[in-house]
């Protein structure tokens, strides 16, 4: 919402200035921020865990996913990066080929890219082509006897190169993944809060009948103020609540962070930021295309809203 957004600057000194409490004391801002949150998203996702980073509320969602199935494994996309923690770092492609490689209960299934990827723009299906090799890899994976936790993914995959999954993808990795008894982990860390324009969440872009079993965010949350969220099921939260062992973090969901996280939603309603960032990414991507009919070097041009990639290349037939 822009640096040092004065509406969020303010929020932040008025309740610096009456308390900031870890969570174990109650406060209204909790409650109040977690009813907001809850409005932007489907009905189902209606459990809140705050956390004070992206990284911790992956990690976080990865302990839900295996309380839940009591499954371990986990499916990533390839050149993904979910976090800096170990925990992440195992799914993270895009770090672990760099460090001690990839883990046995890891699997990692072709970006959704069809541009670069296997099935591209002319591929008849390349939502069903590129959901049946997660199938595949879940296929492969019960041979060895392994047992499927969670698909873990984000909305639009960043740093693997602003990709835009073809529409129906997540539905059909869903079904396989259901059917093996996992979860589908939404990342929106990057990619939620209004930003792709059009919809409050990118996994919204695949349509209204898809909906994750958890959901994670982080970055522009607090813009800048160190807060992050998993949203998620009672089913899941319930399950993960009958350890015993429950869920404390100290400063997540404190008051001073809720403050600022509600008036970070009030700008991005006050302000219109998503007609926002929809209009100004079409612009943007308009001038591109522009630019991509003067220099062979720009292979395609894609995205949605402010979340935009120019992929370049060295040969238009290769």
């Amino acid at each position: 919402v822009g640096h040092c957004h004065p509406d969020v600057v303010k929020a932040a000194h008025e309740q610096n200035q009456l308390l900031n409490t870890n969570s174990r004391y109650l406060h209204d801002n909790l409650v109040d921020y977690a009813e907001r949150l809850s409005q932007t998203l489907p009905e189902k996702l209606c459990i809140f865990y705050f956390l004070n980073s992206g990284s911790e509320a992956n990690d976080l969602a990865l302990r839900l996913a295996r309380q839940y199935t009591r499954h371990e494994d986990v499916i990533v996309l390839d050149h993904a990066y979910h976090g800096h923690l170990t925990s992440l770092i195992d799914i993270s492609p895009y770090k672990f080929r760099n460090l001690e490689g990839q883990k046995e209960w890891v699997h990692v299934a072709p970006v959704p890219d069809t541009f670069r990827g296997l099935y591209r723009e002319d591929h008849e299906d390349s939502a069903t082509a590129y959901a049946d090799e997660v199938k595949n890899i879940i296929e492969h994976a019960h041979k060895r006897g392994r047992k499927i936790a969670a698909f873990f993914v984000e909305s639009l995959p960043s740093v693997g190169g602003q990709i835009i999954p073809p529409a129906g993808y997540f539905q059909k990795v869903a079904q396989h993944v259901h059917k093996a008894g996992g979860v589908f982990i939404a990342d929106e860390i990057q990619v939620g809060f209004g930003r792709v324009g059009k919809h409050f969440w990118a996994f919204q872009l695949q349509g209204e009948d898809f909906i994750p079993d958890i959901v994670t965010m982080g970055k522009p949350i607090g813009n800048g103020h160190p807060l992050a969220c998993v949203a998620t099921t009672k089913e899941i939260a319930e399950a993960f609540a009958a350890t015993g062992v429950e869920y404390f973090n100290t400063f997540g969901g404190n008051p001073v962070s809720c403050a600022i996280g509600l008036a970070v939603l009030d700008v991005i309603e006050k302000e219109q930021l998503q007609a926002h960032a929809t209009e100004v990414g079409n612009f943007l991507m308009k001038l591109l295309k522009e630019q991509q009919i003067k220099h062979p070097i720009i292979g395609d041009v894609r995205g949605c809203g402010l979340f935009i990639g120019v992929d370049l290349i060295k040969d238009q037939a290769e």
